[in-house]
């Protein structure tokens, strides 16, 4: 649990003032509220009406910024956020914190951000004083509390959804998320021998014929408000326990605890739909078996599947921008992209530059975006985007930090599978022109500007987003000048707006 025993308390005198609208610091991003409260009384609780608050600190020494951690290619925050949103009865969802990066992250997930003052922000700070802050900054009361915490990737909103009723039908004035647990506790006395706790030592009854008990998960707690304002403490009054499932009691502490949960992610949350704007891929591992046919020459070629041209057609041909981004500095990268009429940068060695480059340059979401990869040197590009993808024989990392792990190898028809796992749009009737190959870097060494025609916007937006990058890594420079990276960009096609599937 991350919590701690010392309790920011704010006077009366502070916490009215905060109550005024001048001093709310909170991101709206809901209004339909107001015009619910504005015929009732500002000092009385609208009835039933519940906030879900994140507390989420950018300090964690466990694991660096544990908060913006991704679990199957969503952070942890983010998932948080999406159990909140997924329950019907929480109207609102906040996220309190003190790092910019994690409000930009909350904010784009679809919460509201409330930025938590210094001195409740540090390690000693509990999470009942950003709670009760949080709420003074509202603009409207609410009668029921959600406190989760994100270091529970596997909060299933179902169960809060039962917690909020069991408070809001007056059963409770408090339910808590826990498992049942049937360990022998002990502990150490002053003298460090072993003592039992909650059972007799000399008596070992079965399991079955013992009384239950249940492990505090941390994911969440759903509260009376009046009641936690109150007594500034999570616990009051009537306390309940909503039980949850062994496998959705899962808690981050430490790196082997976020390994763990990676790897239970990987096998368990399959993708039935991969709902995106863009797909990139690697080339070597993907589009290929990661295997090369050498002559006496050295020269070498490589297999390739022909459905997965076949599913890179209907993605191009419906508008949806596809690149394949490779380290390798083989031509048949060139000429594969080439024949399948795609954006191509290969010889590259920060991928994740490269992709961010180009994100920008087709003006797309990273958190929209799809990565498929098979090896570590694609870790950094699962970073940049919203939806990591791993073949099926990836390197075991990949795997662990993929969102999907398609059930088809490298150069076995695995593209296919991504592709025909995006939902598209009608395909287009008309054929669509050829890409035209621009290096990342001109002959002298500077960044190149792209045509500006081909994506329909001026040639300077697009070669201020590339260069940019370029100029940061200047160390990009290919080992052999005649297999610099290519880059290619195609000319934009309108695509249907989609909301993403999590």
């Amino acid at each position: 649990m991350n919590d701690q025993s010392t309790t920011y308390e704010p006077n009366a005198t502070e916490f009215q003032s905060e109550m005024k609208p001048d001093a709310r610091t909170t991101v709206a991003a809901n209004q339909a509220a107001e015009s619910t409260t504005a015929s009732t009384s500002t000092t009385s609780p609208t009835p039933h009406r519940t906030v879900a608050i994140i507390p989420a600190r950018g300090g964690s020494k466990g694991i660096p910024l544990k908060n913006l951690q991704k679990v199957a290619g969503i952070s942890l925050l983010a998932r948080a956020i999406n159990a909140a949103q997924a329950s019907p009865s929480i109207d609102r969802v906040i996220v309190s914190t003190d790092h910019d990066g994690i409000a930009a992250e909350a904010l784009r997930a679809g919460a509201e951000v409330a930025h938590r003052p210094a001195e409740i922000a540090g390690d000693t700070a509990t999470s009942e004083s950003a709670l009760i802050h949080t709420l003074s900054t509202l603009d409207e009361d609410f009668d029921i509390t959600v406190f989760m915490q994100c270091t529970s990737p596997f909060i299933d909103s179902a169960s809060i959804e039962n917690a909020v009723r069991t408070v809001r039908d007056d059963d409770a004035d408090v339910v808590f998320s826990a498992v049942e647990d049937h360990s022998f506790l002990w502990r150490l006395d002053d003298d460090t021998q072993a003592v039992a706790v909650g059972h007799e030592a000399s008596f070992r009854p079965r399991r079955q014929d013992r009384a239950k008990h249940f492990n505090e998960t941390g994911a969440f707690y759903v509260m009376r408000t009046s009641g936690l304002i109150e007594h500034e403490h999570r616990f009051f009054g009537r306390i309940g326990i909503e039980e949850v499932p062994p496998e959705h009691a899962r808690e981050i502490d430490d790196m082997s605890d976020l390994t763990l949960v990676r790897a239970i992610a990987s096998t368990q949350e399959t993708a039935q739909v991969i709902d995106v704007d863009a797909l990139v891929t690697d080339f070597d591992g993907v589009h290929t078996d990661d295997g090369a046919y050498v002559d006496e020459d050295g020269n070498e070629q490589v297999r390739v599947h022909r459905g997965d041209g076949m599913g890179i057609s209907r993605l191009v041909k419906s508008g949806v921008p596809v690149m394949i981004l490779s380290k390798e500095r083989n031509p048949v990268v060139t000429r594969r992209a080439e024949k399948l009429r795609v954006d191509v940068a290969q010889g590259i060695d920060n991928k994740a530059s490269i992709l961010d480059a180009w994100i920008t340059a087709n003006d797309l979401d990273p958190a929209r975006v799809a990565y498929v990869g098979n090896d570590i040197n694609d870790l950094e590009a699962f970073d940049v985007v919203g939806w990591p993808i791993a073949v099926a024989d990836a390197h075991p990392r990949v795997l662990a930090a993929a969102r999907v792990i398609l059930d088809r190898p490298g150069g076995r028809g695995a593209v296919r599978e991504v592709c025909d796992l995006i939902p598209i749009p009608a395909e287009a009737a008309d054929p669509l022109p050829n890409p035209t190959l621009t290096s990342l870097r001109s002959p002298t060494g500077n960044p190149s500007t792209l045509a500006g025609h081909q994506s329909g916007r001026p040639a300077g937006h697009q070669s201020a987003a590339l260069s940019g990058h370029a100029s940061a890594f200047p160390d990009q420079q290919p080992s052999v000048p005649r297999h610099q990276p290519q880059f290619t960009n195609r000319a934009e096609i309108s695509r249907a707006n989609r909301k993403q599937v999590s």
